[in-house]
């Protein structure tokens, strides 16, 4: 029987003043093959769908933004990890992925966790980054700042679509683990009606990259719980897609 089409393919773009040289893009669930929990636009192959249809989300992918080549998709293990997005294999465990030649696109796989794209304003250097709260916790974001081998000042950072800060509850033991790692985050938390605490990972994020002096930052408004339409959540429904979030040089 044929896949149905369900439409187009659909996505935000940062709103950043990256050079025209960068592309950057996070999909949104919309546009895909994929049906039930994983509806439409999986891209995601370790979360239970049908293999068939993932290889189908993921070719739609590459045809509707004209992708130069197949993303560096990684195995991520909520780490800290940055790899060379040009010498990924499919076995490749890591948070986050780097590029400095063109034609090479990084990518992360998110539903819920942040994606964080970074570029250089020269239009040399891109990253992707994969952040929940571990991620942040043990310094992915500096990680892969450091990566780029760039003073901070000539980054800019965006920050797709992730869980926002009135439905990311967290307890007593996270947040102390947070707090332990950056005391001054305390702003970033709130109490919950349920006795937890509600966290902004945004803020913390921010916090994070201006430690190592990237102020250029800019999204950082959306909730993945609450848009059940656009996005997938893994805290509002366990078996679930993922978006990707993906960076690359435009090809020579």
């Amino acid at each position: 029987m044929p896949i149905p089409d369900p439409g187009a393919l659909s996505w935000l773009g940062p709103e950043w003043p990256a050079p025209p040289r960068v592309h950057a893009c996070t999909t949104t669930r919309l546009g895909g093959v994929s049906d039930g929990a994983y509806a439409s636009l999986n891209l995601a192959s370790h979360v239970g769908d049908v293999p068939e249809r993932v290889v189908e989300n993921r070719r739609r992918l590459m045809r509707a933004l004209r992708l130069p080549a197949e993303p560096a998709w990684l195995q991520q293990v909520h780490g800290t990890a940055v790899l060379n997005a040009a010498g990924i294999s499919t076995a490749c465990e890591g948070d986050a992925s780097y590029a400095t030649q063109p034609g090479v696109v990084c990518a992360v796989l998110t539903a819920d966790c942040l994606p964080l794209l970074l570029c250089n304003y020269g239009g040399t250097r891109v990253a992707a980054v994969h952040a929940g709260w571990r991620g942040l916790l043990h310094g992915v974001i500096e990680e892969a700042v450091r990566a780029l081998e760039l003073p901070g000042e000539e980054v800019l950072a965006w920050l797709g679509p992730a869980i926002g800060a009135g439905a990311f509850e967290v307890g007593e033991e996270v947040r102390a683990a947070l707090l332990a790692a950056d005391p001054a985050a305390a702003d970033a938390f709130s109490p919950s009606p349920q006795g937890r605490w509600l966290a902004d990972i945004y803020s913390m994020a921010r916090r994070r990259l201006a430690a190592v002096n990237v102020s250029a930052v800019f999204g950082g408004r959306w909730c993945t719980v609450s848009e059940a339409e656009r996005f997938y959540s893994y805290r509002r429904d366990g078996a679930t897609g993922r978006m990707a979030s993906l960076i690359w040089l435009e090809a020579d």
